[in-house]
Parts: C-alpha cells; sequence; structure tokens
C-alpha cells in the first residue's frame, strides 16, 4: 500500500519525498515540527483529529520563535492534514507529523528566510506509545531540560530533542519506561516528550509554562476535564521529592495520550496502580477522543 506526504507544496508518494545530505536542518538541526492525534472510529468509517487547528498553531509560534518564516497558516496546515488523510485512507489510530525545516544545502549555523524554510508533513499508523493499561517505570535523568536561555523549551525545535534523546536513552539503559527531566533550577519539569501532573490530597498539580515546559496541548485538554470534574489544578514548582510522596503521577502528550507509573526511581508511587483521578481523567479523555461524550466533541474534526 502507498503511503502519502505533503512534500514542497504536494501531496506525492513517500518515496519521492527527498533531501540533499547537506540538507540544513539535517546538519544543524533547525527545524520545528509538532504532532496530531487521528482516532479511527470504525463505526462511522471517518478520523476523528485532535485539535489540529492548536496543534498547528503551536508549530507556527515554534516557527516563530526560531525565526522561521512560514507561507500557510494554521488553517492552511489544517486543510492539508485533511486532504492528507483522505489520500492515505488508514483505518487506524494515526499519528501525524508536520514540521518546517530549512531546505536549503548551506554549510553555516545561521537561520535564515534565504534558506528556504518549507513544511512537510507525513503520517503512520499509531496505537499507544507508552503503554497506557499498565504502569510505568520513570527515572529522574541526570540529564537537566534546556532552559528558555538555551533552545526555548516551549519551542518543539528538531535539534533540541538531542535533550530528550540523551534522557530517554538513560532511562531505558536503567530499566525503566521513561524520563522525567528536572529544570536548570532543579525542578520537576517534564518527561522526555509528556507534561507530567502529579496528584496529592486530590489535587492535581503540575509544572507552569515558566518552568522550561512545552505548552501542552493535551496537558490543556486535561486541566480542562479536570475542571469539568471539579477535580482542584495548582500550577506550580514540584520539588523532586515530591513525586516519591505523591499519591499519583501520570504524563500527557499527543503521543503518549495519558499514561501512569507505578514506580519512580524504584519508589512505588502510591499503592503502585492506576489510582482513582488519573483513572477517572484517562477514561474521560479516551471516550472524548472516540467521540463519545458530546460535551468534548468540539475537539475534534472529522474526516
Amino acid at each position: 500500500m502507498k503511503n502519502f506526504v505533503y512534500f514542497k507544496g504536494e501531496i506525492v508518494e513517500e518515496e519521492q519525498a527527498r533531501v540533499p545530505l547537506a540538507t540544513h536542518a539535517l546538519q544543524y538541526g533547525t527545524g520545528v515540527f509538532d504532532s496530531v492525534r487521528g482516532y479511527w472510529l470504525e463505526q462511522k468509517k471517518a478520523m476523528l483529529l485532535l485539535k489540529p487547528l492548536e496543534h498547528f498553531e503551536r508549530l507556527v509560534n515554534s516557527a516563530k520563535i526560531l525565526g522561521l518564516a512560514v507561507k500557510e497558516t494554521p488553517a492552511e496546515m489544517t486543510e492539508i492534514l485533511k486532504k492528507l488523510v483522505k489520500k492515505n485512507a488508514l483505518e487506524s489510530d494515526i499519528y501525524v507529523r508536520p514540521f518546517i525545516y530549512q531546505a536549503a544545502t548551506k554549510v553555516a549555523p545561521i537561520i535564515s528566510p534565504d534558506f528556504e524554510p518549507s513544511l512537510a508533513m507525513y503520517m503512520i499508523s499509531l496505537g499507544d506509545y507508552l503503554a497506557t493499561d499498565k504502569g510505568l517505570k520513570g527515572k529522574v535523568s541526570s540529564w537537566r531540560r534546556i532552559d528558555d536561555t538555551m533552545i526555548p523549551p516551549r519551542a518543539k525545535v528538531c535539534g533540541a530533542y538531542v535533550n530528550s534523546s540523551l534522557a530517554r536513552q538513560e532511562a531505558a539503559m536503567c530499566g525503566a519506561d521513561e524520563a522525567i527531566f528536572l529544570n536548570q533550577d532543579g525542578s520537576v519539569c517534564e518527561g522526555s516528550g509528556e507534561n507530567i501532573f502529579i496528584v496529592r490530597a486530590g489535587q492535581l498539580i503540575t509544572p507552569p509554562v515558566s518552568a522550561n515546559i512545552l505548552e501542552g496541548v493535551t496537558r490543556s485538554l486535561v486541566m480542562e476535564v479536570a475542571g469539568r470534574e471539579r477535580i482542584g489544578v495548582c500550577e506550580r514548582c514540584i520539588d523532586r521529592s515530591e513525586l516519591y510522596i505523591a499519591d499519583e503521577v501520570f504524563l500527557t502528550g499527543t503521543a503518549c495520550q495519558v499514561a501512569y507509573f507505578s514506580e519512580i526511581d524504584g519508589r512505588q508511587i502510591g499503592d503502585g496502580r492506576l489510582g482513582p483521578i488519573t483513572k477517572k481523567l484517562q477514561k474521560i479523555f479516551f471516550d472524548a477522543v472516540h467521540g463519545r461524550l458530546p460535551e468534548y466533541v468540539k475537539w475534534l474534526v472529522q474526516v
């Protein structure tokens, strides 16, 4: 079965989408990316895209931070995605990766409109990225999260994800499923590619956007659900030691969705099982993205 991608202004077969070895973004990481989840609704033979416009707005903001000129608007990117979904006709949950990169073949660590910023997009079938039906093992990483004065974490900069790769590699080498970053102040930041929440005394606590976290779309959706369910949410700094005494700890993200930790650094979290608040939020989230809850239909774009 042929796979189609968006490349240089056209939807083409994946085999036609090739870049030279000297491509600037390949050499220097001068690109930004984002992600969109799509949930296949078998009974309607339809794909439900989760907040595509918001993801493309974040992509444009990432490009703005990096200084990349963007021709397409978020609304135009959403229309491109809808056409790409129809063209590929995948009957499964999907993960979409749009990115803007410097396509010129130049040898100089410079970001410039003369370096041909270009939008590309591809999609793959994807179920769970991290297990959502069992607890994860976490490890606080020895690698610190990059700071806004280094490479802004609120921008999904391609080259910045070496930071995430090192942390995830270390976690895997230690037998853990996912890493947990501390920021330069020593406070809990996020996972290698996810936002983090803890539960203490029935309240959700999550690091603020000023703690060098990605401004997560799924993070905001989970906070919206918590508000509807009258679960208190507090955005504040979290100490590493609070992870160990939290009743529940979970991650949110486009790829991971809502996944919980059963242990961190060898210490059991709560009773080691899916906690009641995480369970409630996870169930509502999955019901919502599969179109089963009318109050959350606004999250979805049907294709």
